[in-house]
């Protein structure tokens, strides 16, 4: 699966699909058409039985993404975007396989809040983030639901009222970013690192990598722990009783890698 269309690159990497954003002419801001393609990989994504992964990037080393793009004025519309939110990510709630945040420059405005809707993320050293949206008159959206979720609140505020700038330094340390790429592994330092870390996603069953996402997210939803512990999880049940969950039985007993096929 490869191809190119509406500033949008996509290929397989393995059983990872990997989705690069190259408008670089705009900093990677994202037009409606963008959007709606990216909402349409995204939903191939979700039906594939070839990809458990996906990695999102920015072409060059400027940008990840630097929101919408303010010269498209209809990019600026609610109606003008996928019903699954910015990049076709932001509002995706059913969606159990992980995404990976591989963020090569800046990630600014919208670009900032498909990090925050991605379960990791890798940086350059260089990478910066912001959510300035107050600062051209409008307010994150969506953006600020995440944030204040995955941040201490007073950080979260911070990051939001103030519009300023943190360095990936910082986003490591309040948990936005997993890991740092090396700066000597060049341009492409974030995407070889998310390579690397969904190569470790892949080599664990696919019901069991989707269970687990489904479950850490479908938990955080619910009012309090025991609440969580007592819901039904789809694909957990259906990893129960799964070929695979036999097989990585077997595989352990017998002492070699476990043959998934995803059922």
């Amino acid at each position: 699966m490869e191809g190119a269309a509406a500033g949008i690159r996509w290929e397989t990497k393995d059983r990872t699909l990997v989705l690069t954003i190259d408008r670089q002419d705009s900093r990677n801001a994202l037009d409606p058409d963008a959007h709606h393609q990216l909402a349409s990989l995204f939903d191939s994504f979700a039906d594939s039985d070839a990809h458990l992964v996906a990695i999102i990037t920015g072409a060059g080393d400027r940008a990840f993404c630097a929101g919408s793009d303010l010269k498209v004025q209809a990019g600026l519309d609610r109606a003008n975007l996928p019903s699954t939110g910015f990049a076709g990510l932001a509002e995706r709630f059913d969606l159990t396989k992980p995404v990976i945040a591989a963020v090569n420059g800046d990630a600014i405005g919208g670009g900032m809040e498909i990090v925050l809707a991605c379960d990791l993320c890798v940086a350059v050293p260089s990478a910066r983030f912001a959510l300035p949206e107050p600062r051209v008159g409008l307010a994150a959206s969506g953006g600020l639901h995440r944030l204040a979720r995955q941040l201490p609140l007073k950080q979260a505020m911070e990051v939001a009222l103030t519009g300023r700038m943190f360095s990936a330094a910082e986003a490591a340390k309040t948990g936005v970013v997993n890991q740092i790429a090396a700066p000597a592994d060049g341009p492409c330092a974030a995407l070889s690192k998310a390579l690397e870390m969904a190569e470790m996603i892949c080599q664990g069953a696919p019901l069991a990598v989707q269970a687990t996402k489904e479950m850490m997210m479908g938990g955080l939803d619910l009012p309090d722990l025991a609440a969580a512990y007592s819901a039904s999880y789809p694909t957990f049940e259906a990893m129960l009783k799964s070929d695979d969950a036999a097989e990585g039985r077997a595989a352990f007993l017998q002492k070699r890698k476990p043959r998934w096929q995803g059922r």
